[in-house]
C-alpha cells in the first residue's frame, strides 16, 4: 500500500529548518505485516525533542529514515502468529520493542532490551526487516515506529493495547517518573525543577504529589513560571537572572535536596547541579551531548548524579508510583483556563533507570 510519510534524507542540515527543510513528505510503499507484526493506522503522533536530535545529528540514525516514534492508532491488519490483538483494537506504540528473552528483559528492564536496541540502531523492525521503501529502495524505520505517516507496520512488541480513552503523554510519565521513581522524593523534601516544558511541568506535579515542602520552578520564560505556580510550585526563579543560583540557595537554606534538569541543555544541568545542596541529588532527563562535572567535587561533598535510561526515568515499581487519578486530579484542578500542557521536550516511555556514578548528584 502507498502511505504518506515524513522522510529525513540527510542529518545535520542547519537551522532554520523552514529554509533547509530536512524533512520531505513523500509517498512510500508499505509492505504488509510479516510474522509477528501489525499494521496500524496512525491517529495521533507526538513531535518530541528526540526527533529533533535525529534531525540535527546529535543522535545519528541511518538515512533515509521515516521519522516519528510516539504514536497512537488503530490496528488494521495482523501478521502471522499475532493472536492477542484484533483488527479495530486501539494501541499506543512503544519505541523500545522488548523481546522478553534477553538478559535485561529477563531482569525486568525491558527498556534496555538488547535485540530492540540493535534493531533501533539499524533502522529495522525487531525482526530485522524493513517494510518501507521508495522506488524499490529501502527506507529505515525510526525506533521501530516511523509514526510520521498515515500508517505504520510495527513489531507486535511495539504495540500496547489500550482502552479508547484519553491518555497521559510521555511528558507526564517522564517528569513524574523522575520525581517518584528515579529521585524518590519524600514528603518534606526541597526540590528545584529547571526547565518548564511538558516534562518539567510534570515534574512539578510529581513533586507536589510526593509532598515536597519547597518546589522551586526555574525557567527563562515568565509565562511558564506563572504556569508552574498554578501547578504547585512554591517559588519561582528566572534562569536568566545573574544571581539565579544564589537566589535558589537563599530560598532553600543552602540549596535544594534534589534538583531536576528537564531542559536537556548544558547550562540547565549546570544550574541544577550548582543549586543542589551538599549531599544532595541532581537528576536529569534531558538529552545532553556532553557536560563536564568535577567528580572530585562530587566525591568530596558526597553528592549524586543520576540519569534516566535512554527511554525514560520511569521505573516499574508500582508501590512508589502515585495513582493516575491523583495526578489527573492535580492537572484538572490546577491548569489555567485556556492553557494546556504541551509536550514533549525530553524523553519518553515507561522504563528503567540507570545511574551515572556511585558517588554524585542524582539526575
Amino acid at each position: 500500500m502507498l502511505v504518506k510519510a515524513a522522510v529525513l534524507n540527510k542529518i545535520g542540515l542547519p537551522p532554520p529548518y523552514a529554509t533547509s527543510r530536512p524533512l520531505e513528505i513523500v509517498d512510500l510503499d508499505l509492505a504488509p505485516p510479516g510474522r509477528g507484526e501489525v499494521l496500524v493506522r496512525i491517529r495521533a503522533a507526538g513531535l518530541c525533542h528526540s526527533d529533533l536530535s535525529v534531525i540535527d545529528g546529535s543522535r545519528p540514525r541511518p538515512t533515509p529514515m521515516a521519522l516519528g516514534h510516539e504514536a497512537a492508532g488503530i490496528v488494521e491488519a495482523l501478521g502471522e502468529f499475532v493472536t492477542d490483538l484484533a483488527v479495530g483494537d486501539h494501541v499506543v506504540l512503544v519505541f523500545v520493542p522488548s523481546c522478553g528473552r534477553c538478559g535485561p528483559c529477563a531482569a525486568g528492564r525491558p527498556a534496555l532490551c538488547e535485540p530492540g536496541a540493535k534493531a533501533n540502531g539499524a533502522g529495522t523492525l525487531l525482526s530485522g526487516e524493513r517494510r518501507l521503501s521508495f522506488r524499490a529502495e529501502p527506507i529505515n524505520h525510526h525506533l521501530g515506529v516511523s509514526a510520521f505517516g498515515d500508517h505504520a507496520v510495527v513489531a507486535r512488541e511495539s504495540c500496547v493495547k489500550i482502552d479508547p480513552e484519553p491518555l497521559f503523554g510521555c511528558a507526564v510519565l517522564t517528569g513524574v517518573g523522575a520525581v517518584v521513581n528515579t529521585a524518590r522524593v519524600e514528603p518534606g523534601c526541597s526540590v528545584a525543577v529547571v526547565g518548564l516544558g511538558g516534562v518539567g511541568l510534570s515534574a512539578v506535579l510529581g513533586a507536589r504529589v510526593a509532598g515536597a515542602r519547597q518546589i522551586v520552578a526555574v525557567d527563562l520564560s515568565d509565562e511558564k513560571l506563572a504556569f508552574a505556580r498554578a501547578l504547585g510550585a512554591t517559588h519561582l526563579v528566572n534562569a536568566g537572572a545573574p544571581d539565579a543560583v544564589q537566589t535558589i540557595r537563599g530560598l532553600t537554606g543552602g540549596g535544594v535536596e534534589i534538583a531536576f534538569d528537564m531542559a536537556g541543555a548544558v547550562p540547565a544541568l549546570e544550574l541544577a547541579y550548582a543549586a543542589t545542596a551538599r549531599g544532595g541529588t541532581t537528576v536529569t532527563a534531558g538529552l545532553i551531548a556532553f557536560v563536564s562535572i568535577g567528580f572530585r567535587h562530587i566525591w568530596a561533598y558526597r553528592e549524586r548524579v543520576k540519569a534516566g535510561a535512554p527511554a525514560s526515568p520511569v521505573a516499574t515499581e508500582k508501590a512508589s508510583t502515585p495513582s493516575l487519578s491523583a495526578i489527573s486530579g492535580l492537572i484538572s484542578s490546577s491548569v489555567i483556563s485556556g492553557t494546556s500542557m504541551r509536550s514533549c521536550d525530553s524523553l519518553t516511555s515507561v522504563s528503567a533507570t540507570s545511574s551515572m556514578a556511585a558517588a554524585g548528584r542524582s539526575r
